[in-house]
This record gives C-alpha cells, sequence and structure tokens, in this order.
C-alpha cells in the first residue's frame, strides 16, 4: 500500500531556534529587514562559532533558515556537517519598507516608536510604508510553521530574524501579536521549543550562555 503523502505525522519536536550573530548593520544602528541582505562581522561570526562548539554535540536532523545571508551564515557550521539545510523566505525578516537600509535617526526612531506603539494597542495590521505587518509575516511564516510541525524530523535547528521570531513564538504559543514584544532576543540568542503536534512550549528563552566566553 502505498503511504498517503499528506498525512500528518506527529512526531515529538524539539526546536532550537536562534537569531542571527551581529552585523556591521546591527552594530551601526541601521535599519535591517527583509530588503537588506548583510552579511555577519567580526563578532558575528565568534558568536556563530560560540555557538557551534556549544552545540555541535546536538543531533540535528535539519537546518531551516530565512534565505538571507545572515541567517545562513549563523548556522553554516551545522550545514557544512552536511545536515539537510531548507531555506525558506517565509522565515525572513519583516520589510521594514522605506526604513529599510536606512540609519535610524531621530526621526526615524520616532516612527518606529510610534509604528510598536499602535501594534501594542492592537493595530497589528498597520505597517511602515512599502513594508509589512505582523499578519503578513505571520501568513508567510505559517506554511513553513506547518511544514516543520507536519514533518519526520524531530531535532530542528531553525535560524532567523529578530522581529521575525517574535511573530514566529507568538503564533507557536496563541499569544496576541500585540504582546510579542515580551519575547526579548539578542544576537545569536537561543530558544528552545518542545512538544507535539500543535502543543508546542517554550522551555528555554534567550539563551546567551554561550556567549559568556567572548570579549
Amino acid at each position: 500500500m502505498k503511504a498517503n503523502k499528506s498525512r500528518i505525522i506527529l512526531s515529538t519536536k524539539k526546536i532550537y531556534l536562534v537569531r542571527h550573530g551581529q552585523t556591521e548593520f546591527n552594530k551601526k544602528g541601521i535599519v535591517q529587514g527583509s530588503a537588506v541582505n548583510s552579511s555577519l562581522n567580526d563578532t558575528g561570526r565568534a558568536q556563530a562559532d560560540a555557538f557551534y562548539q556549544a552545540y555541535k554535540h546536538i543531533p540535528f536532523d535539519v537546518v531551516y533558515t530565512s534565505a538571507l545571508n545572515r541567517s545562513i551564515e549563523s548556522v553554516q557550521a551545522f550545514i557544512d556537517e552536511s545536515i539537510p539545510h531548507y531555506i525558506r523566505p517565509g522565515l525572513n525578516e519583516i520589510s521594514w519598507g522605506d526604513m529599510d537600509g536606512k540609519l535610524a535617526t531621530a526621526t526615524e526612531h520616532n516612527e518606529y516608536k510610534d509604528l510598536l506603539q499602535r501594534w501594542q494597542q492592537g493595530d497589528i495590521e498597520f505597517k511602515m510604508w512599502g513594508g509589512e505587518s505582523p499578519v503578513d509575516v505571520q501568513r508567510r511564516q505559517e506554511p513553513v510553521i506547518q511544514e516543520i510541525l507536519n514533518s519526520e524530523y524531530e531535532t530542528i535547528l531553525m535560524c532567523m530574524h529578530g522581529r521575525a521570531i517574535r511573530i514566529l513564538l507568538s503564533h507557536i504559543t496563541n499569544t496576541s501579536l500585540a504582546k510579542m514584544d515580551q519575547f526579548e532576543h539578542s544576537n545569536l540568542c537561543l530558544y528552545v521549543l518542545e512538544g507535539i503536534g500543535e502543543r508546542i512550549e517554550i522551555v528555554c528563552s534567550n539563551d546567551q550562555r554561550h556567549l559568556l566566553g567572548l570579549a
């Protein structure tokens, strides 16, 4: 009998979700959304190596990244071990529209603060001119989340971006997007998620212990 390719595979998942390492855009305070395809700087590469050294013993079944360089480079050492690697643009950072690639001046900072305030007040479809709203990002993440949860893979490494991580964690934990800022993050921080099917819980948040040895 042929297997039903559309069947849902209910297996226990352990997802190691990391944010990418530092880039020069992070360091200089330049807005870095999906339209900015930057690479890691020296600090970011050191962070990536520190994470690899701390977690290379984990038998990852698969690596998922966004399509952006900084995401891929942050887990390149795992990919080089010939672990299956899937690039999914649905995991890309939010588009900040006209702000992408610009230095965050006082004007941009005030616009950003206004944007966050509107999201926190529940206006989660509001977006910068030419950009995406949290709802837009959640919609493009949804097929990737379902692909991962319905897959045969059990131990999964994912590398994404700050705002995109907040949106993904909101979805997985059934948290309102208006409250997504509760999910704190820093460059190359780690979240660990565990569960089965749609019942996924956060068991470790914004872990940075692997970075303690860096100057």
